[in-house]
């Protein structure tokens, strides 16, 4: 076997081999468990809840749960604000760099609250080393959001009949310092060893082989590099992202990261079946997000490594793949991988320029994020998914003539238009979005690196990412403007925090009602019938709403360089 396949397969295997104890550790932190974090960060929990006045043991019901998660977010969203537009004139700040306009900073502050770093500035050039803490904060805070929220439906779950659903801000508060900080200091001590730099020096001049002198960014790099991956953010601490040495220096720390940014959505499948005691549930989850994943990223690793055949019909040799806009260090098949794991897991980081690769691997990436739902980031992964069990129980119940059940609760009609109205907003904004953009071509005709199917494709992408709260980009596309950091933030907006309050929202309701036990006519939806009967609806779903769209973009260019 191609070691660079072998080294793909060791880390995909090892990352789920750590997944499933990493999910039965997060499934005892929220049930309240003893762990072995309690003496080191259990008396700093215990200040900040004194100094904030919270009483985590107050129990709320949903709709409190997501009227705090809401206030908590404007707060971070107006301290955001004011110090990207202020930047320039606070400390912190060597290099220089300037304050940013109020739409530029709308855009960023919106996208790192959101947990998608959809960056439309450069991020060596763009922001102070004060805003890169802040946003680093964010980075940690946005996370710890789709955690807690998940959490709320966990518990909806595995109560029998209940009108309040825990703690928002213990969630929350749990979340950052017994998940995300102590993986993210580890993954960061790991990229300092390997040459990640981690100051607050400004720029250093270096000296390069052809004895030419160039200056060099660098900052508080690995602590930012680490939570990107870890709460699933992904924005780089500079514009090439996991392409720049500095944040991505070797092998090693390539397959650290991709690791990281996948573990806790695994994770937190696994944590699931522990907390709600069905483990089999979890499986079933595990098994049809996993293959939706082999299905996208087993044929982009093959088609990037197989090279662009317009390229070899011109006697060119493209036995390394197809390495425009890849790091040769890299290769071909790890950036493959990369370029769906972090479209699948909503991470949004790039290790290679997405804008280059082949048209269908384009297409793939896209799928990704417009299915949204195979593992996804961290905590809304599951939310994203659990709507999509709804569906699916729905429609299993028609066609056998039952009462849609699930977990005990049955799925009436209020529910059915939650969940109808979640699956199709994702959607709804993307194609809105997109055809507004195509049909008033003076807002983005000048923002457009290629025209023709490949232009059409870079804007869909730019829409599809935001939607998914991924971040990544088709890099081709000028979209610091006016039009795309409005337009772009508008949809960041209800992209995130819609898909949270209506899972969140069917649970609640699903828990208040009676406890119905199983019975011989119970649906299962721990096998493998049900499973397949999620898959099929996703896939139904994804084909019916971007089936015109991706047949615009990228299957039109994979068909005109045939």
């Amino acid at each position: 076997m191609n070691t660079e396949i072998l080294s793909v397969v060791i880390l995909f295997l090892l990352t789920v081999i750590l997944a499933i104890p990493l999910g039965k550790y997060i499934a005892g932190v929220y049930s309240g468990e003893r762990t072995l974090l309690d003496k080191v960060v259990g008396p700093l929990e215990k200040l900040f809840f004194k100094f904030s006045g919270i009483d985590p043991s107050k129990e709320m019901g949903w709709r409190q749960q997501m009227i705090a998660m809401l206030t908590i977010n404007m707060v971070w969203f107006i301290i955001g604000m004011l110090l990207l537009m202020t930047q320039g004139f606070l400390p912190l700040n060597p290099d220089g760099n300037p304050s940013m306009s109020a739409d530029l900073a709308f855009n960023t502050t919106i996208s790192f609250v959101v947990n998608c770093n959809l960056q439309h500035y450069s991020g060596e050039t763009g922001v102070s080393y004060l805003a890169q803490l802040w946003l680093m904060f964010l980075q940690f805070v946005s996370a710890a959001t789709g955690l807690a929220s998940a959490v709320i439906v966990f518990r909806a779950f595995r109560e029998k009949t209940v009108t309040t659903l825990g703690n928002f801000y213990n969630y929350f508060v749990l979340s950052c310092t017994r998940i995300l900080l102590p993986i993210s200091l580890l993954v960061a001590v790991v990229l300092i060893f390997q040459g990640t730099p981690m100051t607050f020096e400004g720029k250093d001049t270096m000296q390069t082989l052809e004895g030419q002198t160039v200056e060099v960014s660098r900052g508080p790099v690995a602590g930012f590099v680490a939570i990107k991956h870890v709460g699933t953010n992904g924005g780089g601490f500079f514009g090439t992202n996991g392409a720049h040495p500095f944040e991505n220096p070797t092998y090693l720390t390539n397959m650290l990261e991709m690791m990281a940014q996948m573990i806790i959505p695994l994770a937190m499948l696994f944590a699931f079946g522990y907390f709600t005691k069905r483990v089999r549930f979890s499986w079933m989850m595990f098994s049809v997000m996993t293959f939706g994943f082999l299905m996208l990223v087993i044929p982009n690793m093959y088609m990037e490594m197989k090279g662009n055949p317009a390229i070899s019909e011109m006697g060119v040799n493209t036995d390394l793949g197809a390495m425009e806009g890849k790091e040769m260090r890299i290769g071909a098949a790890a950036s493959g991988f990369w370029s769906i794991a972090t479209t699948v897991i909503s991470t949004g980081s790039v290790n290679s320029m997405h804008d280059s690769t082949m048209p269908l691997s384009g297409m793939n990436e896209l799928l990704a994020m417009m299915i949204n739902s195979f593992y996804g980031g961290v905590g809304v992964g599951i939310l994203n998914f659990f709507i999509f069990v709804i569906l699916a129980v729905f429609i299993s119940g028609l066609m056998v003539g039952r009462t849609p059940e699930l977990f005990g609760k049955k799925v009436e009609a209020r529910e059915m238009k939650i969940a109808m109205v979640i699956a199709l907003i994702h959607p709804f904004l993307i194609l809105v979005g997109t055809a507004l953009s195509t049909a008033f071509p003076a807002l983005t005709a000048d923002t457009l690196n290629n025209t023709g199917f490949h232009g059409f494709s870079e804007m869909l992408y730019e829409y599809t990412s935001a939607s998914a709260n991924n971040g990544s980009g088709f890099e081709g596309l000028g979209d610091n403007t006016l039009w795309w950091n409005i337009s772009t933030g508008i949809v960041l907006i209800l992209s995130r925090f819609l898909p949270i309050i209506g899972p969140v929202a069917i649970a609640g309701l699903m828990a208040e009602k009676k406890f119905i036990p199983e019975g011989e006519g119970t649906l299962k939806t721990d096998t493998a019938t049900f499973g397949m009967m999620i898959f099929t609806v996703i896939m139904i779903v994804a084909a019916l709403a971007f089936f015109p769209a991706l047949t615009l973009g990228p299957l039109a260019e994979y068909f005109s360089i045939r």
